[in-house]
């Protein structure tokens, strides 16, 4: 057993209060493409405008043809490694709280249960016009795989999903949450993500200011490596590492 893995179980075991920050890094281990990383969809694909909201408005259809093939194929991906340790130290109580910046639903699937989505879900999707309609991610999946879109049945106009776009605020509620955790942090694991986009990279910074510890894990260096107390590259390696010690 490699003894930094190890010595990373013990201060997740020995934390009070340990949460974790997950970025697109931990679902690369499911088959799905991040955004920025080595093999990311910035680097083919124009991912910036599938997520902005004003091209949105002015071609809804250009989301859901473009998105089919990495948000409304998750049925087909299984959970990772890293996700379903997450739920087990969730399940054993030595995870608190999850924040994540994914809006694949694979945390969820995993298992883990205090999941925070600050970049908002496509486990709903609603109408910008008519006040509550909704239509949840199953349908919504089963009509773009047929190659439609989903629509409003009252106005017909294409639904949103409840995903953040570039130029939304984030919602409310998940950002006031992860801002607590990440306040009440004493460990914060950092996963697969390169710590960019803020507001969401802003909470490591948080934990730090309120003298808790970081651990990051990413193939890519971050802006707070140095001031993480451990630092990996390798996600399978290290959460390989962490199942085998939860046994």
């Amino acid at each position: 057993m490699n003894e930094a893995v190890s010595t990373l179980f013990d201060k997740i075991v020995n934390a009070r209060h340990c949460v974790a920050l997950t970025g697109a890094g931990v679902s690369t281990l499911s088959g799905i493409r991040d955004f920025r990383g080595k093999n990311g969809l910035y680097n083919d694909m124009d991912a910036e405008k599938i997520f902005d909201i004003d091209y949105f408005y002015e071609d809804p259809s250009f989301y859901y043809k473009a998105a089919g093939s990495f948000i409304y194929n998750i049925d087909e991906k299984e959970a990772s490694i890293v996700h379903t340790v997450l739920a087990e130290l969730e399940n054993k109580g030595f995870l608190k709280a999850l924040i994540t910046q994914n809006i694949d639903l694979l945390h969820q699937k995993g298992g883990s249960r205090r999941v925070i989505e600050i970049h908002g879900s496509p486990a709903v999707h609603y109408c910008l016009r008519c006040a509550g309609v909704r239509m949840d991610f199953k349908e919504a999946a089963d009509t773009v795989k047929a190659g439609d879109v989903p629509k409003c049945p009252h106005c017909s106009r294409v639904l949103k999903p409840g995903i953040t776009f570039f130029g939304e605020s984030l919602p409310i509620d998940a950002l006031r949450d992860a801002e607590t955790e990440a306040q009440k942090a004493d460990l914060m694991l950092v996963l697969g993500t390169s710590l960019t986009v803020y507001p969401a990279a802003g909470l490591p910074q948080t934990t730090l200011r309120r003298g808790g510890d970081i651990v990051i894990v990413n193939n890519m260096d971050t802006p707070l490596d140095r001031q993480a107390v451990m630092r990996f590259e390798d996600l399978g390696e290290v959460f390989e590492g962490l199942r085998a010690l939860l046994k």
